[in-house]
């Protein structure tokens, strides 16, 4: 008798499980979005971002004012037109990000305690770049990797592009030291 109960109580707990699973991937569409330092490539923080509408692609369009005194990058999910990043930048200033807002802190995310490195099958795409300049996106990947979030993201869209941009808040005689990558992975 108590094996049939045993029995009956796992088949149950299996069933809610694979029930939760689909309906959390088929009816959620999120996006990460990552911080990482300029300087140190030491990550200091996410937002996950959760939308009711889906969508099987993930565009960022951009809407830039070039910094005369006072700038403004705002980057936009395009198929939901949703703001994922808004942010000033200022000439011999210091700007702020507006959108998101309660970044988390790095402390609050949890790593894989392995080796491996994994790296984007699709690659990446800097969605803001203005002077064309070329970087090493490894090293800013190399921080962000090893997030169980990022692993998360990377199991459920296997093809989905990683897009990145360098956010300058500061310009002219800007400190680098203000300055941030901002990673955004889709699941």
């Amino acid at each position: 008798m108590k094996q049939i109960i045993l029995s009956i109580a796992i088949i149950l707990v299996i069933t809610s499980c694979k029930k939760d699973s689909i309906l959390t991937t088929s009816q959620t569409n999120n996006v990460l979005m990552l911080k990482v330092d300029y300087l140190t490539n030491n990550f200091e923080g996410g937002k996950e971002f959760s939308y009711s509408n889906n969508s099987s692609t993930f565009t960022i369009t951009k809407e830039y004012k070039a910094p005369g005194d006072f700038g403004n990058i705002k980057l936009i999910y395009q198929e939901l037109n949703e703001t994922i990043f808004d942010g000033s930048i200022i000439w011999m200033g210091t700007g702020k990000i507006s959108v998101p807002q309660n970044i988390l802190n790095a402390n609050q995310f949890n790593f894989v305690n392995t080796n491996d490195t994994i790296i984007p099958v699709a690659g990446f795409e800097n969605v803001f770049n203005i002077g064309n300049q070329t970087y090493d996106y490894s090293l800013v990947w190399n921080s962000v990797q090893k997030l169980i979030k990022v692993r998360d993201y990377l199991n459920s869209n296997p093809n989905g592009q990683v897009k990145l941009f360098l956010y300058t808040p500061s310009v002219g005689v800007g400190n680098p030291a203000d300055w941030d990558w901002i990673i955004y992975l889709k699941n």
